[in-house]
């Protein structure tokens, strides 16, 4: 979840201390180091939203002064929490110190349990509690195949999919990894971009790259790429293909028109699973061409087949500007 306060980076000049100082001790300074973050950036965070003071002086310790007993306590669960996160080989910036700052016992039981982990590669840990249902609903695939992840940008729709399919890619539970979106201008023309078809669509799919090398790891991801195991291509290149074994995600959905829409569904063959990713608010289609993505959202919504995930502006967690954009432009839609 985004805060929606701006934290300024300030001095960390020791002061004398009259206040009550609880210390926490943990096995490994180097991870203590990496919760703190660089000039101690990840301790003014947590200061700055709970009102308590966090100094890490060394030896593998974080000292918590300040506040009441209760707030201090509170301190203590948002360290633990980061802390048990860097153990478990997760990443841990401002978005997770964010999200983990905002989460409540129950929230973060759920949240800490929903894990997408790719052999030899990263992994993701939900920061949310939408993003734990979509980690949930991605892992456990039961009766349904065909999952919708649906919302504004940055709320990690894209970037778990991804990772899913390249786990599931990784671990052999598939035979192949398709990720495909529309190739739709958004102010630019494709006749003016130099190069042939295959050069002047790759602009468009950069985005799945950059998420394929967060998850796998440029080294794997090259070989994957070489032996055919993984492919990204424009939504076009689908008409007509059964696509068996295989974790299929159309990314960008709400480019895609009604007919590319339906086409792309029935494309589904035996052994695969389809992901949906994409925000009905913001197509890049001509006003006279809808898009497909609410459509499919109504006809197939009560599918037992079918899951759908609707992230909100609480769920953005790219950077702390991002949720205050996204809800700026909401309010502006309200208005008109």
């Amino acid at each position: 979840m985004s805060s929606s306060r701006t934290s300024k980076p300030r001095s960390r000049a020791s002061k004398p201390r009259k206040d009550p100082v609880e210390t926490l001790h943990f096995d490994d300074s180097d991870r203590v180091r990496l919760l703190a973050g660089v000039g101690d950036r990840h301790l003014i965070l947590i200061e700055d939203e709970l009102g308590v003071r966090l100094s890490a002086p060394g030896g593998g310790q974080i000292q918590i002064s300040g506040a009441d007993p209760k707030t201090r306590l509170d301190a203590k669960r948002v360290v633990n929490r980061l802390y048990s996160r860097l153990e478990q080989q997760m990443t841990c910036d401002e978005s997770d110190i964010r999200s983990v700052l905002h989460l409540d016992d129950a929230q973060a039981k759920a949240v800490d349990s929903s894990v997408i982990r790719v052999p030899r590669g990263a992994s993701f840990m939900a920061r949310t509690p939408r993003q734990g249902e979509y980690i949930r609903a991605l892992n456990d695939p039961g009766e349904t195949d065909l999952i919708f992840g649906v919302g504004p940008a940055g709320t990690g729709k894209t970037l778990l999919a991804v990772a899913y399919g390249a786990a599931q890619l990784a671990l052999k539970a598939v035979d192949r990894l398709i990720i495909t979106r529309p190739a739709v201008e958004a102010g630019e023309k494709l006749g003016f971009l130099p190069g042939d078809l295959a050069e002047k669509v790759d602009p468009y799919l950069l985005p799945v790259w950059d998420a394929l090398t967060d998850a796998l790891g440029r080294t794997q991801m090259e070989k994957l790429r070489e032996d055919k195991r993984i492919e990204v291509a424009p939504l076009a290149f689908m008409r007509g293909r059964t696509l068996n074994r295989a974790i299929v995600i159309v990314d960008e959905a709400q480019n895609a028109t009604r007919a590319q829409m339906r086409m792309v569904l029935t494309r589904l063959g035996e052994g695969s699973r389809m992901i949906v990713t994409g925000d009905p608010t913001q197509t890049d289609l001509d006003h006279r061409q809808p898009s497909g993505l609410p459509e499919a959202l109504e006809i197939l919504d009560g599918d037992k087949a079918v899951r759908i995930i609707r992230f909100e502006r609480q769920d953005v967690v790219r950077h702390n500007l991002v949720g205050r954009i996204v809800e700026a432009y909401e309010r502006r839609d309200s208005a008109k």
